[in-house]
């Protein structure tokens, strides 16, 4: 059987480039090769290469740069309405917008950003003064992503698990993403400990990320998997580490079946902690102990960014651990891909008002060259608000 690894396309006259904040866009192109058996009984393999390797390699080392990592800010509609109602907003178009418009437009964010993921509005959104907020991004050397899973919906069979929906059509969507300038994107599944979780919810999650990233990758986007696992519960750290171990080999073993690409792809994962209502608390330094442990022993060093989320932690809490795994060399760029952790400061001190702009702005700068230092392992914690210390976890949360 002959390897696509070892097979090449056939060339293509253009390329899409990141150079200066500019790009240029292709259609995708696939090249099939039929392998000859030695058997009549066998039928002829296809083996299936995309055109877009090189781009995918090296928008995934763009992302994974030294220093930088990801602005989450994929919330759906809804999910938006949440986090204004916290601060007394109205979830309009035009709220969504103007705060949009304010993360995007943060002078100098892509010093400690080096990618942001949209939903799907928001790709197609323009800013307050009318420019389209994936120009904006691009504009600040950041590469715009886009979240493509539908949601969660009921596992028909699990302990009330769930899994995730959007594989119908997701090829066109991508296509059509692609166009629009986004160069990444992202699926999230989530296991919940205390339900178990049982073994189809776990083959589920692994064997859907694996054909989400096939599907992206053929369509140019850098899939980003997030298969996070819940902090809900009181269990302790080891049994985390238990769960992310039978995780992580699942969702590897069906990347490679599926043919996907390691060096083109990045990851979401949740750090290993104890469950948010653990009694024994881990010091930042145990949580990079064990979650490091794990990323030697189911990640493949050709995978270029691990980007962890922070699930509930709090600003700081989440930055320090961060920090705790970036003490020494890592095979993989360790960085953050944070929503809340980067967000909730800066939308409490908007609050919707246009005079609290900057003051906002400075809030996420902050948050984001926080993390910068702590991908570098030189953060800190000197000069740290007490706004930044408290915990966002919330039980039971949904999206």
């Amino acid at each position: 059987m002959a390897s696509a690894s070892l097979l090449k396309p056939s060339p293509v006259v253009e390329k899409s480039e990141w150079i200066k904040g500019q790009k240029t866009l292709r259609l995708p192109l696939a090249t099939s090769f039929r392998c000859n058996s030695n058997s009549s009984s066998h039928s002829p393999l296809t083996v299936r290469a995309s055109s877009y390797a090189d781009e995918l390699v090296k928008t995934a080392k763009i992302i994974a740069s030294p220093g930088r990592g990801i602005l989450a800010m994929d919330e759906s509609n809804a999910t938006c309405g949440k986090r204004f109602a916290s601060v007394g907003l109205e979830n309009t178009e035009a709220n969504r917008r103007a705060y949009r418009t304010l993360l995007v437009s943060a002078p100098g964010l892509g010093n400690y950003v080096s990618g942001a993921i949209l939903f799907e509005e928001t790709l197609y959104q323009s800013s307050t003064d009318g420019k389209k907020l994936v120009d904006v991004l691009i504009q600040q050397n950041i590469v715009p992503g886009i979240k493509v899973d539908t949601g969660l919906a009921p596992l028909v069979g699990s302990n009330d698990e769930s899994w995730c929906q959007g594989l119908d059509g997701l090829a066109s969507r991508a296509a059509a993403y692609y166009q629009q300038g986004a160069r990444f994107s992202k699926w999230r599944s989530v296991l919940s400990i205390p339900n178990g979780p049982s073994a189809l919810a776990v083959k589920e999650a692994a064997w859907g990320h694996a054909r989400y990233a096939a599907i992206s990758q053929d369509n140019g986007l850098v899939p980003l998997l997030e298969p996070e696992i819940l902090r809900d519960g009181v269990h302790g750290i080891d049994r985390t580490f238990e769960v992310a171990q039978k995780l992580w080999a699942e969702v590897f073993f069906y990347l490679a079946e599926n043919n996907v690409m390691f060096e083109g792809i990045l990851l979401k994962p949740s750090m290993v902690t104890p469950g948010a209502e653990c009694k024994e608390r881990a010091t930042p330094e145990k949580v990079a102990e064990y979650t490091l442990k794990l990323l030697s022993r189911r990640i493949p060093p050709s995978v270029p960014g691990i980007l962890f989320l922070s699930g509930g932690q709090s600003e700081v809490e989440a930055t320090f651990n961060l920090n705790a795994m970036n003490q020494a060399p890592n095979p993989w760029h360790v960085s953050f891909s944070y929503g809340k952790a980067l967000q909730n400061t800066c939308l409490k001190t908007w609050g919707g008002r246009p005079e609290n702009v900057k003051a906002a702005q400075d809030a996420l700068l902050l948050r984001a060259k926080a993390n910068s230092l702590a991908q570098l392992g030189k953060y800190t914690g000197e000069g740290e608000l007490e706004e930044s210390k408290q915990r966002m976890f919330f039980k039971g949360y949904t999206y």
